[in-house]
């Protein structure tokens, strides 16, 4: 499979990268992932704007989880 260069859904994101949402999550939250560089919020106004759906670039992405997987023990832990 090609590294894709488009935005993926949450849910496409986690399975081609093997992580679960709430790594996705905790990575946005702790800073790893930037906004609008790794990822962004849906755009759709009849989503609940309190809990957009959010896409990941995953050709950016990619690179953070590598690292990740390399350099921290506890991303082991938390990843699917």
């Amino acid at each position: 499979m090609t590294e894709p260069s488009l935005w993926l859904s949450e849910k496409e994101a986690s399975e081609f990268l093997r992580v679960d949402k709430q790594t996705l999550d905790l990575l946005r939250e702790w800073g790893y992932l930037k906004p609008g560089t790794h990822w962004r919020s849906s755009t759709d106004p009849q989503q609940l704007p309190w809990k957009p759906k959010v896409f990941y670039r995953i050709s950016e992405f990619n690179e953070i989880i590598e690292f990740l997987r390399d350099n921290h023990a506890f991303f082991d832990q938390i990843a699917a």
